[in-house]
Formats: C-alpha cells, sequence, structure tokens
C-alpha cells in the first residue's frame, strides 16, 4: 500500500473517496477531517467533483444507440481465416520497474485529485445544470422513453394488446380523435403480414399518445404512436434509433409527431414507417 502520507492532501483525499486506502490510513484521514476545516472544505469540493462526473458519464451512457449501426454489427461476417492461423506478431513485454511504477501512481494521484478539485471547484456546477433544465424546451426524447417503455410491456403480455379491439374501428377513430385531437386514418399493413389489433391512449411525457398496435405470426409487435407537436420540429425527416431491444422510427408531419415501435431486429421498420407515413 502506497504511503499517503508522502502525498498533497488532495491525492490523500482523493484516495479515501475512491476506496483505495488501508483501515488504518482512513482511521487518520477520518480524524483530520473531524479536526481540519480547510480539509473538510477541500474533501467536499472533491466528492462533488466527483459526483458531478459521475452524473455526466450517466447522462451519456443513456443516449441511444442508432438504430442502423447496431443492424451494420449484426451483419457483420466472420473472419474466412481462422485466428489460430493467422501470422502471429513476436510478442513484447513491457514491464515497468519499481521506481516507474511509483512515479505513475505519483502522477495517476495528482492528475486525479486535480481533475476532481477543478470541477468540484467550478463555482456554479450545479446551478448552471439546473438553469439549463429548467430553461430548456420541452425535451422530445422523455416521450420517446415513454413509448418505449409501453412498447416494451407489450412485448411481454401480447394476449392483452388493446383496450379497444380492431373490430370497433368506428369507436377507435371517434376515440383517439377527441382524446389525442389529431385526425387519422389505420393504415391497412395486411401486404406486409401485419395484422391490425386494436388501439390503447397510453401518455407520454405526461400528454395523451394514441397507440395503435400491429402483430404478425411470429408473435412480433409493433405499435404506432402519435400525438400533436408540442412545439414544430426541426426537421421532418425519419430517424432511426434503437434503445435496448426495441427500435425507434420517429418523423413529423402537419403538427403530429409519429413513432413507429418495433423489435429492433426487424431491418424493414424504416420503409414501414414510410409506407405509413402516407396511409395514416
Amino acid at each position: 500500500m502506497l504511503d499517503l502520507r508522502k502525498l498533497p492532501l488532495e491525492a490523500q483525499l482523493t484516495a479515501l473517496l475512491d476506496g483505495e486506502v488501508s483501515p488504518e490510513q482512513r482511521h487518520e484521514l477520518e480524524q483530520r477531517l473531524a479536526s481540519d476545516e480547510n480539509a473538510r472544505r477541500l474533501h467536499e469540493k472533491l466528492r462533488h467533483g466527483a459526483d458531478f462526473g459521475r452524473r455526466r458519464l450517466d447522462d451519456v451512457l443513456k443516449e441511444p444507440v442508432p438504430l442502423s449501426l447496431v443492424r451494420s454489427i449484426k451483419s457483420t461476417q466472420p473472419p474466412k481465416t481462422p485466428i489460430a492461423q493467422r501470422a502471429t506478431r513476436p510478442q513484447v513485454k513491457l514491464a515497468p520497474s519499481g521506481p516507474q511504477a511509483l512515479a505513475a501512481a505519483l502522477i495517476l494521484f495528482v492528475v486525479g485529485c486535480g481533475i476532481g478539485y477543478f470541477v468540484g471547484n467550478s463555482p456554479d456546477a450545479d446551478e448552471i445544470a439546473t438553469t439549463t433544465a429548467t430553461t430548456a424546451p420541452a425535451n422530445t426524447s422523455d416521450w420517446l422513453g415513454d413509448v418505449t417503455a409501453y412498447q416494451r410491456l407489450l412485448m411481454r403480455q401480447p394476449r392483452h394488446l388493446v383496450e379497444v379491439p380492431a373490430s370497433q374501428a368506428e369507436e377507435i377513430s371517434s376515440w383517439l380523435t377527441t382524446a389525442i385531437g389529431v385526425p387519422f386514418r389505420v393504415p391497412d399493413l395486411s401486404a406486409e403480414s401485419w395484422t391490425f389489433q386494436g388501439a390503447r391512449v397510453i401518455l407520454g411525457d405526461s400528454r395523451p399518445v394514441g397507440q395503435l398496435v400491429y402483430s404478425n405470426n411470429d408473435g412480433d409487435i409493433i405499435s404506432i404512436c402519435f400525438r400533436k407537436d408540442a412545439q414544430p420540429p426541426e426537421t421532418d425527416d425519419f430517424k432511426e434509433t434503437i434503445k435496448d431491444e426495441i427500435g425507434l422510427v420517429t418523423w413529423h408531419n402537419a403538427g403530429t409527431s409519429y413513432v413507429l415501435a418495433g423489435p429492433s431486429s426487424e431491418a424493414t421498420l424504416g420503409q414501414l414507417a414510410m409506407e405509413i407515413a402516407t396511409a395514416i
């Protein structure tokens, strides 16, 4: 275990936050924090910086993966030549000496505590994040998260797909038009082997969303979701994304937002969405 007493206080506190201290070192640092106000203030800034970075990393990891990237990965062919038959390069072992390893550890401690200190010492980091959240326009991806959740629920309970069955077409038309405020037609997708099962009204970002549900002979389920636009979109182009096992195709037309949701393995979602856009 590295002797922390030879390191700056910032490095010692960073190691404490990362859990890289022995029980004795932890006890010493906790005693110092209890008696040293400056040490407590620095420890709080470092902790704040670590939490801030962790939240930003979580936000990045939640971004949806482009559907085209996932499909290209799935369609990549394995190499024809076995890996064992390929020419191998001589391996060079690069093992640092004891002094080099100690120097590298010291550098990493200093860099880590420096990043945490400057991020934590940023005067209004939380205020900036809060102000951005309160003044920015409503995030249209919020309702896509709700649509994805409802689609996942449908896939897990195929015996209870709809509120109003397809046999009550007139009620579906009047009900959804009144609830959503958007005129529509139920697209006929039988030529593509999708059978209309009926409709639901769900909530997307706390607003009503119409959902038309279809299934095929393989047990797959897709749904067309639509609602009034909260604000004019930047583009009406079709956009494909994927969230876990759910593929999404979004577009806008005449003040209405549309989403086609289905299995991410369904390669025809984009083509099907364009057909639906002309029929709905």
